[in-house]
Formats: structure tokens, C-alpha cells, sequence
């Protein structure tokens, strides 16, 4: 079956239809529905370019919490996305969007313009699976209370589900590489705090 209109225009066009929402909140159901029936990878990409966004802290959760959710479904390979009532009546403040989004709308369609489908093999059955594994993996960290922790999962997230809607290899690697950066940094953190942990633990303890 064909696309409707509404699917095929580009993901900057929808985006800046959120940057101009005129009510003074959004819900994640009305996110949702801007996409219509679009694959779970657009949804993917709103949620995680939302947590790059300079918002309110408890955000990354509030779309943190629907990208755990929905990279399963591209694990296991269903055919719409599904998001339960709880999450899908949340919301967030329009303002707190047009901080951000608009500067990301602008670089989005400069990316659109040179994007096009190429090493289409890392999309096939096993590769989207790949992703969807590889987001989840992000997603979880981003539902977690980690100060400035959020950016560069939030950027592999973003670059891989975009990747996936445009079948293009190279952001795919893009995506890897800066998830692999993410995971290191991340490790590299937790060494740091449990060894200052274990530091702190040695000096207050008793001989």
C-alpha cells in the first residue's frame, strides 16, 4: 500500500510543525500522530533528537521511557509502533522545545538534502535488528538521572533510527562509532566515580 502524503514529507517538515505547535504543551500521543503511520524508526528519531534538546531536567525521561519501548518492536521486527496510554498522555512544554528544535530543524534538512540510500546491506533482517538492540541499550541510559550523560546517546540514537528511515549506511557507521563513544565514556565515568568511591570509603573507615 501506497504512503499518504502526510508520511512521505521529510522528517524536518514534521519537526518544524512541533517547533510551531501552538498549544502551551504537547503530548507524546499527539507526537505520535503528527507521524501517522510512519515505521518505528521516525519515532525513534523524534524521541531521541528530543533528548538533545536543552530541556528541563526529568525530560530525557519523560522520552527516554518510549524509546525503551519501542526499540523491542524493531527487534522483534513488528509492524507498527505501540506505546501504552500512560506514556502516550505525557507531555512537555512547547517552549521548551522552541529552545532547541528549531536550530535542529535547520540542520536536519541540510543532512536530508546529501543523504540517500547506500550500503543498504547493514539494514537488512539482521542489521535492523542490530539497531533496535543498540538503541535499547542507549534508551536505558537515557532514562537515567545522569547530568550532561544524555547527549551522545541521544546523538547515536538519533543518527541510527535516521539512518534506518533513509537506508543510509554511512550515518549507520556514523551512529555505531558514536554509540561505541558513548559506551566508552560512560565505563570510563563509573571507574571513576567507584574508584573515588572506594577511595572516600577507605579514609572514613576504620583502621
Amino acid at each position: 500500500m501506497p504512503e499518504s502524503p502526510e508520511n512521505q514529507r521529510p522528517l524536518s517538515a514534521v519537526l518544524a510543525d512541533v517547533a510551531y505547535h501552538e498549544g502551551e504543551r504537547i503530548s507524546v500521543a499527539e507526537l505520535t500522530q503528527l507521524f501517522g503511520g510512519r515505521a518505528i524508526g521516525a519515532l525513534l528519531f523524534v524521541f531521541g533528537l528530543a533528548c538533545i534538546l536543552p530541556l528541563p531536567p526529568g525530560a530525557t525521561t519523560i522520552f527516554g521511557l518510549p524509546l525503551v519501548l519501542l526499540a523491542p518492536q524493531l527487534i522483534i521486527g513488528a509492524a507498527a509502533p505501540w506505546l501504552p496510554s500512560g506514556i502516550r498522555n505525557r507531555t512537555v512544554s512547547t517552549a521548551d522545545l522552541k529552545k532547541g528544535l528549531p536550530r535542529l530543524v535547520g540542520a536536519l534538512r541540510k543532512v536530508e538534502a546529501v543523504s540517500k540510500p547506500r550500503l543498504t546491506i547493514l539494514f537488512g533482517p539482521v542489521g535492523e535488528r542490530l539497531i533496535g538492540v543498540v538503541v535499547l541499550g542507549l534508551s536505558l541510559v537515557l532514562i537515567l538521572p545522569i547530568p550532561g550523560g544524555n547527549m551522545l546517546p541521544a546523538l547515536a540514537v538519533s543518527a541510527l533510527s535516521f539512518a534506518l528511515i533513509q537506508r543510509d549506511g554511512l550515518i549507520a557507521l556514523l551512529g555505531y562509532l558514536i554509540a561505541f563513544v558513548s559506551a566508552s565514556v560512560l565505563v570510563a565515568a563509573a571507574h571513576i566515580i567507584v574508584r573515588m568511591f572506594v577511595h572516600v570509603w577507605s579514609v572514613i573507615s576504620p583502621a
